[in-house]
């Protein structure tokens, strides 16, 4: 059996974190499998971007491992995971206003992707088209709508060329034509072989691309597994605020 295709890509294993008194990831565990799409589901305040810190190394643990292809990576900075494939977007689209929509992601490819000039140029070229963003290459980040900046954040992950890309909330603040539009654009990532992780309130948009759902309460793992018999649980429907009216949309 070929267990490099079995192996998983990331290993979170029994990581807490903790602010004073406040547990904000509980003894938190999962793994990713590659080529994989996972959702992340809970309300305001469960932890679930304290999770993405602690997978990019932002924030460090204050027990248990992160595991990328079976390594621990635990004590590595953000740049050398980066250096190693995994790349992220963040819920606050925060680029580097007075560069261009180029010059973001060329930074991305060549700081992040660890890319020599002209490899990085050509790649920034393709990243913006695939996010429709190549017409406005030399617009100014800082003069971009909301949905052309998500598409820039989402641009700029990609520009490091990752294996795993981590979502947080990129459809959050868009119309529901945007946020589809946004769909359309990572499942053709996907499609490509980017294994995904995507936190997202608007779970109709998340239900179109993930295989599996995950549900986080108090820092904690509620529930994970087919994203048709989380959404179907009561449990998860009773900690998780809306969820009621996201679920009859998604699945009218």
């Amino acid at each position: 059996m070929n267990t490099a295709a079995t192996s998983p890509l990331l290993e979170v294993v029994a990581v807490s974190k903790r602010y004073g008194s406040l547990t904000v990831t509980d003894n938190l565990s999962f793994s990713l499998a590659p080529g994989e799409a996972l959702g992340v589901l809970g309300p305001n305040g469960a932890g679930k971007s304290t999770l993405f810190n602690l997978i990019t190394g932002d924030v460090r643990p204050d027990a248990g491992q992160v595991r990328w292809r079976g390594t621990d990576i635990t004590a590595l900075p953000p740049s050398a995971r980066c250096h190693r494939g995994i790349g992220r977007s963040y819920q606050v689209p925060h680029p580097f206003t007075g560069m261009t929509v180029f010059e973001n992601v060329l930074v991305g490819a060549m700081f992040g992707g660890g890319m020599r000039e002209h490899e990085a140029d050509a790649h920034a070229w393709q990243v913006l088209e695939r996010t429709g963003l190549a017409a406005k290459a030399n617009r100014l980040a800082g003069t971009l709508t909301l949905l052309d900046r998500k598409r820039l954040e989402l641009a700029r992950a990609l520009g490091t060329r990752p294996d795993l890309l981590l979502l947080d909330e990129i459809a959050g603040g868009l119309t529901d034509d945007e946020a589809m539009a946004l769909v359309d654009t990572i499942r053709a990532i996907r499609a490509e072989g980017v294994s995904i992780i995507w936190i997202e309130h608007v779970v109709h948009a998340l239900l179109k691309v993930v295989d599996r759902l995950m549900v986080i309460h108090y820092g904690a793992l509620l529930t994970e597994g087919d994203p048709a018999a989380v959404m179907a649980s009561r449990e998860v429907r009773e900690v998780y605020m809306g969820i009621e009216s996201e679920l009859e949309e998604a699945t009218a």
